[in-house]
């Protein structure tokens, strides 16, 4: 098992199963995150009912999928969570390393490679992986450590409908939200078919329809979390006073 794991086949099985995990997981969460928008067009957003019970009749569906976030089984998946996150970053890093240096190093460019029709995504996962990490931090420190980190240590989680709004009430960082998620698309663009490359779908019929899949599967966890943002900013600048329900949330701000 260390020999495989050791090996360059076995280094790419595992950036692969742990990327195909973390690709189920965004998903899920930007498919929760969506259902905000969702509440906006039912004129819902911020609806949070008064009774603080679990999967409430009178929350928004923005506030069931947080109730759904913070349930025991997702607080078991969250250290697994961490750990496919920590190995796919630590084996991403390790297998850079190693082509950085079988391509050359510094002096890569002065000897010919078959990489160099590789995308650009390609040559760079690197690069897009730290900015993608980048987005991970921010997502930890403005989210995860006021609500799921709060209930686990016994405190009150902030309310989800004011944590979007306070994040993304400044265009800015709407904008830089944006760019982030232009970095996560390329390197989940190129890693969802090469993931599959790697266990053995590398034949050219499979190989085109999987890029395809790539891109709409990319795209679609793109879209999902960058409407969330666009949809807060609108929420926390023009539409948050004239419902009932947010209110109370504007004493925040």
């Amino acid at each position: 098992m260390a020999r495989f794991l050791t090996s360059s086949i076995g280094k790419k099985f595992v950036q692969s199963v742990s990327g195909a995990f973390l690709v189920i997981f965004l998903l899920l969460h930007g498919t929760i995150n969506f259902f905000s928008v969702i509440d906006s067009l039912h004129g819902n957003f911020g609806k949070v009912a008064e009774d603080a019970v679990r999967f409430s009749t009178g929350d928004g569906w923005f506030q069931v999928g947080c109730d759904f976030m913070s349930t025991p089984f997702i607080d078991i998946m969250v250290p697994i969570l961490a750990l496919g996150f920590i190995i796919h970053i630590g084996f991403g890093i390790w297998l850079s390393i190693e082509n950085y240096t079988k391509r050359g190093g510094i002096k890569r460019y002065e000897v010919a490679s078959k990489a160099k029709n590789d995308s650009w995504a390609a040559k760079n996962m690197f690069i897009l992986g730290i900015l993608v990490l980048g987005l991970l931090a921010f997502h930890l420190s403005h989210f995860w450590a006021k609500m799921q980190l709060q209930e686990f240590m016994g405190a009150e989680a902030e309310n989800p409908y004011y944590l979007l709004m306070v994040t993304f009430k400044n265009w800015w960082m709407v904008a830089l939200y944006i760019v982030w998620f232009i970095a996560l698309f390329l390197h989940l663009e190129h890693g969802f078919w090469s993931m599959f490359q790697t266990i053995g779908w590398n034949n050219k019929k499979w190989l085109k329809r999987l890029k395809v899949i790539g891109i709409i599967v990319a795209a679609a966890i793109v879209l999902l979390f960058v409407c969330t943002a666009v949809n807060a900013y609108v929420e926390a600048n023009f539409v948050t006073a004239s419902h009932e329900w947010t209110a109370p949330l504007l004493a925040k701000f």
